[in-house]
């Protein structure tokens, strides 16, 4: 399945969306030389059923890098059985991969890349951000594939963020939309299961209480990027995620200040996870093959 223009369900919503519960940042970890993450969500058993179909979120906070000939970040390494969406808050990062693909992505850009089958990849600064140094701020999110998707052909695809369309959904709330739709604007971003992904800016004072419609039997998870506001009814902070409800078909937003939010929506899988470092399939005997297939160059390699 490709991008979807809504997540629709027969059901009929009694209610808003609430809030299971809060993630925030407990440690900070370096990915590569470049990325020092907090990991937001990541696979349990006990939890990954509210963040089908999505597996992992690390944030990059701000932070400040002198400059440098030197192109920091995260050398070769592969993946399979997933995709890896990575956004660029602040900075630029440049991709390319065993497929053939790649790019360069700079404030406001994404790039999704569907590992599948199987890819080796890097993520750097780009070579005039490392020259010139900046603030890196990114966000790295890990959607997962449905069994039958799992053993897909790779694929590549950038967007800038003039790519990006936006809309005044209501008064004080904007968005731009990378996947799905909203308030008749379709995102750029094809998925292969049904999804949503927003950035949001809710100038608070202005907007008041915002509804976001949102299907029910979906899952949404909410990262505050900037910003204190009010979810479903609960105070939160910039680097918390809101992890929501499946019932109900909207979630209510409201501050007194600006707000900027990431807010991702989608439909599960109910497919089984096995997750072991770079591979995230539904049996052990398939990531011990990933292992095998990676070892011996069946994923490539860069030149």
């Amino acid at each position: 399945m490709t991008q979807s223009e809504s997540l629709k369900s027969d059901k009929t919503a009694k209610s808003a969306k609430s809030i299971l519960f809060k993630q925030s940042k407990t440690e900070t970890h370096w990915v590569g030389d470049g990325f020092f993450v907090s990991t937001l969500i990541a696979p349990h058993p006990a939890v990954q059923s509210h963040f089908d179909p999505f597996i992992l979120m690390d944030y990059a906070a701000p932070k400040e890098f002198p400059p440098s000939e030197k192109q920091r970040g995260i050398g070769e390494h592969p993946h399979r059985g997933f995709e890896t969406v990575t956004f660029a808050i602040q900075g630029e990062i440049s991709h390319r991969d065993s497929g053939g693909g790649g790019g360069t992505i700079k404030e406001g850009g994404i790039q999704w890349m569907t590992a599948g089958s199987g890819v080796v990849h890097e993520e750097l600064f780009s070579k005039e951000f490392s020259k010139r140094g900046g603030t890196l701020e990114m966000v790295q999110l890990w959607v997962n594939l449905a069994k039958k998707d799992k053993m897909t052909k790779p694929r590549y695809q950038g967007f800038t963020a003039a790519e990006i369309p936006s809309v005044d959904v209501q008064k004080g709330l904007r968005a731009r939309v990378y996947a799905g739709a909203l308030s008749g604007k379709k995102g750029p971003c094809l998925s292969h299961s049904p999804m949503n992904v927003y950035e949001l800016i809710l100038n608070g004072p202005e907007a008041g209480q915002i509804q976001i419609p949102l299907a029910v039997d979906t899952n949404t998870l909410i990262l505050v990027l900037r910003g204190n506001v009010t979810i479903a009814g609960e105070q939160c902070a910039t680097g918390q995620v809101a992890v929501l409800s499946r019932d109900g078909a909207a979630v209510s937003l409201s501050s007194k200040e600006t707000v900027r939010m990431l807010l991702l929506n989608g439909a599960p899988l109910n497919d089984p996870i096995v997750a072991h470092g770079p591979f995230v399939m539904n049996t052990a005997e398939e990531i011990n093959q990933a292992i095998a297939d990676y070892q011996s160059g069946k994923m490539g390699h860069l030149k």
